[in-house]
């Protein structure tokens, strides 16, 4: 490595600028494009990548990062890591066989999927029982001959280490680890040699396993295999890559037998810099330095990463030893700025996407080689930008940060316990014995879609939108009373998505054109930006509910996103914490769950499917985040009257690990998806009691098949062996806004059904 600073970066999103790569996914899975011509088109795509990089001057460009479907899924492939139910009989595994284990196929159901740590990406989790690992093609291999062939790129492939593949890799038992990992290790190491032999001077391997809480056993089998590893490929340069928070065990990792150490100093920034001032950096490695955010979208102070570099060669890292870099892959932002014409320029210029993110590591590596005179206008320019987003009026509404400030004098308590409610709603609802309702939305045909499309585009009036939607409210409400349902909804077919439709309604958020992101396969999303203070405008959600209300005697819940949700779910700003804008986003959802309340609507269910996704890495850090995630629920839910109903949704969760916040949040009901796990949460209130109301989603809302009355049966007598009868409610485990109609209506009517059977083997009234 010569003396002069070097660039690098560790991933680059797969989608492209237009999302090329999810419409010839699409087309390939369509039978549109046949195999040679999708595999021409996804070279084009990640060749364009590449070429891009290679533009903005990056030295260490990462090959190997792009994916057919998902990186860990790749790996699993890449070892003929098949599932004996899909068709495989050995070699290079076919396309169709990647893509049956992403998708599932008609005979086989697809593999698990679940969130790439704490991200909103989502990763295809390998199963390693009843396989037998072997090197199918050496995928970085391949992909560094490309980039050097037809790019003239010497790349830095990048493969997902050995202990974290396993570590989120299922199908074994814990106490079998030892033997696993000297079943892969000859495998990473003929990986690493063929390396070295084609002359890669440096490859980069994933270890975010690291951030997290390890054991002594950990650091055991981590040394094995980075000794195993440097000892395969002695010339080949390691650089073992964290990311997404601050690395455990400091001293034992710099002391790898590798060449150098990626760290996250944004998001990992206190305690890695702490260990390095207290302890130093190894004198025979590189430090890669991640010093440009990878998971958020706001332009970098500058002059502060600077000043961060500053401090790190005045603590044992001289320049010639650093790597500047991204804190993590930039798949998990957007692509680039370029089409958000429609932004108000003092945000649109304070945003930095994946393309821009580049910019910014080549600015500071050449601030460092040439000196900050070179860049005195790119500095200049990033002061301006920066100061003129944070002395905008989007960020200093003085009442909201009043309030925000306050918050310990705000009510964050019920006027009464929840067996005090308990009573009281009883006497004013009337329910029958297990109340059946559903989660909130009914389906979104492609004459919902249509409309919305014609009333965005102004072929639509407001009025001809509002009758549109109104017509539909009312056609599910006599559907939910035919049906016999206890408690209804208005369906939310007004909304697209459970946070744009709040965000677009509350001030402080922002919505691109472009700005996409890959959540999973070619599912890819465009979470709204929070730029500004939040605040309440007008009610988002009364019309709608009320005039829903409005069609029956039966109550109608209002439907809420929760503030954690709304969080976690978007770009959030980073000049305050996570938690003050919780609260600020949790002040203006109390406004509208009042706004509710007086309109007569006195049952109201405030989401949060995504209050666990947001626990930090390390479990030490997770009771300060739950304490603020349920003191932001209370402060949108305690205002009300006793007798008005609060309910929530969460989606599957390991639930005994935060039980005491979930009943903290103090809601009267909470449902629960729970139907493909619906033994591991039955065994979870075995072991923990819950004593307020509760639903565990008799039926699963991701399959279009229509259970049984008996299978809801059972799975009702399954939860009643340990939960509260008389609190016991039935539903669908999540939304029914991707079903069609014929099947939701069946699978609703199996439900009642199920229901009444049930009362009248209780000897209860039927209704």
């Amino acid at each position: 490595m010569s003396t002069a600073i070097v660039s690098s970066n560790l991933g680059f999103p797969r989608i492209g600028e237009n999302r090329e790569w999810k419409k010839t996914l699409e087309a390939f899975w369509a039978g549109k494009l046949e195999e040679p011509a999708f595999l021409k088109q996804i070279e084009e795509i990640r060749l364009s990548n590449l070429r891009l990089q290679q533009e903005k001057g990056i030295a260490l460009i990462p090959v190997n990062d792009f994916s057919f479907y998902d990186h860990m899924l790749d790996t699993s492939t890449m070892f003929g890591i098949v599932p004996k139910r899909f068709p495989y009989e050995g070699g290079v595994v076919p396309l169709t066989t990647y893509y049956a284990m992403a998708r599932g196929s008609q005979g086989a159901t697809a593999c698990e999927m679940t969130k790439w740590f704490n991200t909103n990406y989502h990763y295809i989790v390998p199963e390693l029982n009843e396989t037998e690992p072997k090197l199918t093609v050496n995928k970085p291999l391949e992909a560094y001959r490309e980039a050097k062939q037809k790019l003239g790129i010497e790349g830095k492939p990048v493969l997902i280490g050995l202990y974290t593949f396993l570590k989120l890799s299922k199908g074994f038992k814990s106490d079998k680890i030892d033997e696993l990992i000297e079943v892969f290790l000859p495998l990473y190491t003929q990986i690493l040699t063929e390396l070295e032999q084609e002359g890669v001077t440096w490859v980069q391997i994933d270890e975010p396993i690291l951030v997290q809480s390890l054991s002594k056993e950990d650091l055991t089998r981590i040394h094995h295999i980075y000794t195993a590893l440097a000892a395969a490929a002695p010339k080949l340069n390691i650089m073992l890559q964290t990311y997404f928070d601050a690395v455990e065990y400091y001293e034992e990792l710099v002391a790898l037998p590798v060449k150098g150490i990626g760290l996250d100093f944004v998001h990992g920034l206190v305690q890695n810099l702490q260990n390095i001032q207290k302890i130093g950096f190894p004198t025979d490695k590189v430090l890669g330095v991640g010093l440009i955010d990878g998971r958020n979208i706001w332009l970098e102070d500058l002059q502060q990463k600077l000043q961060l570099l500053e401090t790190l060669a005045a603590s044992s890292v001289p320049y010639e030893r650093i790597l500047i870099q991204p804190s993590s892959s930039l798949l998990h932002v957007p692509v680039t700025t370029r089409k958000e014409s429609k932004l108000e320029p003092v945000l649109r210029n304070a945003l930095s996407f994946a393309e821009e993110k580049l910019s910014e590591i080549t600015i500071l590596t050449e601030a460092l080689n040439a000196g900050k005179d070179a860049i005195a206008a790119e500095l200049s320019a990033n002061q301006q930008t920066i100061a003129a987003i944070s002395t905008s009026a989007y960020r200093n509404k003085q009442q909201v940060q009043q309030a925000t400030a306050n918050i310990s004098a705000a009510p964050s308590k019920r006027n009464k316990s929840f067996a005090e409610r308990s009573v009281l709603q009883e006497q004013k609802w009337q329910l029958p014995f297990l109340p059946t309702t559903t989660i909130g939305s009914f389906p979104q045909t492609v004459e919902v879609r249509n409309a919305r499309k014609h009333w965005r585009s102004g072929e639509w009036s407001p009025a001809q939108y509002e009758a549109f939607i109104q017509e539909q409210i009312a056609q599910w409400i006599t559907t939910q009373e035919e049906l016999g349902l206890d408690v209804l909804v208005h369906g939310e077919f007004e909304r697209t998505d459970m946070v744009e439709f709040f965000g677009e309604k509350l001030d402080g958020f922002a919505f691109t054109s472009n700005g996409w992101v890959q959540s999973y396969g070619s599912r890819c999303v465009k979470p709204p930006i929070i730029f500004g203070d939040v605040e309440f405008v007008q009610p988002m959600t009364v019309k709608e509910t009320e005039y829903a209300q409005s069609l029956t005697q039966k109550p109608v819940k209002g439907m809420l996103t929760g503030p954690i949700t709304i969080l976690n779910w978007s770009f959030v700003r980073s000049d305050i914490t996570r938690e003050q804008v919780a609260y600020q986003i949790a002040l203006a959802l109390r406004e509208e769950v009042e706004a509710l309340e007086q309109a007569g609507i006195e049952m109201i269910q405030v989401d949060e499917p995504a209050l666990r996704e947001g626990l930090p890495l390390k479990k030490q850090d997770w009771q300060a985040y739950l304490d603020w995630s349920v003191l932001a629920f209370r402060l949108s839910t305690a205002t009300v009257q006793a007798t008005t109903q609060i309910h929530t949704h969460m989606c599957y969760c390991e639930f005994h690990d935060i039980i005491d916040s979930i009943r903290a949040l103090d809601a009267d009901v909470i449902s629960i998806e729970t139907s493909r796990s619906h033994g591991e949460l039955i065994h979870s209130f075995e072991e923990h009691t819950y004593d307020q109301g509760i639903g565990l989603g008799v039926y699963d809302i991701h399959s279009p098949r229509v259970p049984s009355v008996n299978e809801m049966v059972e799975m009702i007598e399954r939860a009643l062996q340990v939960l509260e009868p008389e609190l016991f409610w039935i539903n669908p485990d999540c939304g029914l806004k991707t079903r069609g109609k014929e099947e939701t209506i069946a699978s609703l009517r199996v439900m009642v059904e199920a229901a009444k059977l049930f009362r009248v083997r209780r000897q209860l009234p039927v209704s």
